[in-house]
């Protein structure tokens, strides 16, 4: 006797459908699960044997091969026990086959038979519409994430017998639906503004050029001047996400296991702030079956690496290549595994580690070597992809005392939005977004200088001996302070701006 459950297994951030092959033979009482499976598929004969007794089911007194096909796939997590409860089932007659090839099904069995909830199950839904499915049978926790989905059927169970009753036609379960429109709004909301934030004026306006053009940012300033408080407002400006991005950031929150309870989407972009103490693995990611790191998890929002000098020096080299592509791939023996990193870096140290260099109240107490160790800590290749590099002073009591309101994060984000829509028309039909992205080409291009600009720019490069590289990052700098003011020209102002964002190479020379 042999049934076919069709299931899904997680790749990635993506799904793949798999075949769950159940035979019943005769021969003596055993249970085998093939199709490289990992150490929690293995373990659900047990869990599967006592779902089926506690749910009122008769388990089979004979040998039971359950194959995950396609069979060089490993399988991983506890979501087959569902389809193969079904399948020992459906061998032995109890479930009609008549929905088994509609519908897909995933879920893990607790012992009374109960459901729980699952990973990955807005990837897989995704996969079983791609696929022509009718719809998705899985747990009722993971209905909402799933019901984003649209054109396909998402039937919530809360147990075994019910999913059985629906399959056999007996119990109709209304497929989950969701408002999408009202997720995508409501979850749009930001607890903090840019109104909160007292003077660093300079600092704002670098930030927001920041936001506006997707340049990485460095801000270099003293303890308690307000570095770690600036970051964590920067995803309040940058534009609102699209409903694709929402999608492909959510999937990788899913696969991860770190999308909250009850949340369907994520509109808002993600912040991610690791310790200084992350191993490389849990910053772009691995393991032996890999899984996505902090810079993935950042994507399409805001990677902050606070105290940038106190990270592993190879913790940080492992960012250089997922900074300049948007994506890492990670090669295993069994397989290769590409997630997304498009993330805006933005990161923050101290002056020198004391962190007083320059203080005009506190003394710095270190010696030249010192803060040249500290400073080397980040290398030239790292720093050269940060296009922004800004000191963050202490504030005065002036500023402080101030009870003028300083300008909402919702003012600076509508110039950032049309900053944004210029460049989105300027590079309409190609690969890049915005003007961070920009290769040579590209600056030759859209990148044209007015004469009093050109005569800056080759004066400050030439005196300051700014590489080639630093070179094309002020021309980016400048492009976008050119979108902020409505310029199609970079005329000498947006030049000279520019260049005061290069702190770290003014000093260097």
């Amino acid at each position: 006797m042999l049934a076919k459950v069709l299931s899904s297994a997680l790749i990635g951030i993506d799904a793949m459908l798999v075949d769950v092959e159940v035979d019943l033979a005769a021969g003596l009482p055993s249970f085998a699960t093939v199709g490289l499976p990992d150490g929690a598929v293995k373990e659900s004969k047990d869990r599967v044997k006592a779902a089926l007794k506690n749910s009122g089911y008769d388990f089979p007194a004979r040998r039971i091969t359950a194959n995950l096909a396609p069979a060089d796939i490993k399988k991983e997590g506890a979501a087959f026990d569902l389809p193969i409860s079904i399948g020992i089932l459906a061998a032995t007659g109890v479930v009609k086959t008549t929905r088994l090839r509609e519908y897909l099904l995933v879920g893990e069995l607790s012992l009374d038979g109960g459901l729980k909830a699952i990973r990955g199950a807005l990837s897989i839904a995704v996969a079983a519409k791609r696929a022509g499915l009718a719809g998705v049978v899985l747990p009722v926790e993971n209905a909402p994430e799933a019901a984003v989905v649209e054109g396909i059927a998402i039937i919530a169970a809360t147990a075994l017998s019910q999913v059985v009753e629906f399959l056999n036609g007996h119990d109709g379960i209304d497929p989950f639906a969701v408002d999408l429109q009202s997720l995508f709004t409501s979850g749009c909301e930001y607890g903090e503004d840019f109104s909160e934030v007292k003077g660093q004026e300079h600092a704002k306006r670098a930030l927001e050029v920041a936001a506006s053009g997707g340049h990485n940012i460095l801000m270099i300033g003293p303890p308690g001047s307000g570095k770690t408080m600036l970051a964590r407002r920067i995803p309040t400006i940058l534009p609102r996400m699209s409903f694709d991005e929402a999608i492909e950031t959510t999937k990788i929150f899913s696969v991860s296991g770190m999308l909250e309870n009850g949340r369907a989407l994520l509109a808002a972009r993600p912040f991610r702030s690791p310790h200084h103490t992350i191993s490389d693995v849990g910053l772009i990611g691995g393991g032996t079956t890999p899984k996505p790191g902090e810079v993935s998890l950042a994507h399409n929002g805001v990677l902050f690496l606070d105290e940038l000098p106190e990270f592993k020096k190879n913790v940080l080299e492992v960012l250089r290549q997922p900074l300049e592509d948007g994506r890492v791939t990670i090669s295993r023996s069994l397989l290769t595994l590409t997630y997304p990193s498009r993330v805006m870096l933005v990161a923050a140290m101290n002056p020198c580690p004391c962190g007083y260099l320059a203080d005009p109240i506190h003394p710095c107490v270190c010696t030249p070597l010192a803060i040249h160790r500290y400073r080397s800590r980040i290398s030239g290749p790292l720093l050269d992809r940060i296009d922004i590099h800004i000191e963050v002073p202490a504030v005065t009591y002036r500023d402080l005392s101030d009870r003028v309101e300083a300008e909402s994060s919702r003012d600076i984000a509508l110039r950032v939005a049309c900053s944004r829509k210029r460049q989105a028309e300027r590079y309409q039909g190609t690969k890049v977004h915005c003007n961070a992205q920009m290769t040579p080409r590209f600056i030759k291009r859209f990148c044209e200088l007015d004469s009093a600009g050109s005569r800056m720019l080759e004066l400050v490069t030439d005196r300051l001996g700014f590489s080639a590289r630093t070179y094309n990052r002020i021309i980016k700098v400048a492009r976008t302070i050119a979108d902020l003011s409505d310029s199609e020209q970079i005329r000498e102002e947006h030049i000279a701006e520019a260049i005061q964002y290069r702190s770290l190479d003014r000093k260097a020379t």
